[in-house]
């Protein structure tokens, strides 16, 4: 994915060798500031991989959690469907409503 825009890896900047000429750049430094982008080159490498591992894991997640919703889905038009067809939602209010209405019926509470 990322490895395509990537031109160097860290074992070629370490073994890249530069001319020198009179009035070159001193070769201490430019050793020492490459030694930094190659910490730096390791760095991003790990945390690339961390990251597509990441998401890997992340993808099979919500693969699963969409199956198990569709499941769940499917079970509950099936239960919307064999209650007369009507595909009523029933919520907490219709069956309070429900059972209150069956308890004036049972004990003979009038209002």
């Amino acid at each position: 994915m990322y490895n395509e825009k990537i031109f160097l890896t860290p074992q070629e900047i370490l073994e890249k060798e530069f001319k020198v000429d009179a009035k070159g750049y001193r070769p201490q430094e430019v050793d020492k500031f490459l030694d930094m982008v190659i910490r730096d080159y390791t760095e991003f490498m790990s945390i690339i991989k961390k990251l597509q591992n990441d998401n890997r894991v992340l993808a099979e997640d919500n693969a699963k959690i969409k199956a198990e919703y569709r499941k769940l889905k499917a079970v509950i038009d099936s239960a919307n469907d064999s209650a007369g067809g009507r595909g009523n939602n029933f919520n907490n209010i219709d069956l309070l409503k429900r059972i209150s209405n069956l308890e004036k019926i049972v004990y003979g509470k009038e209002e």
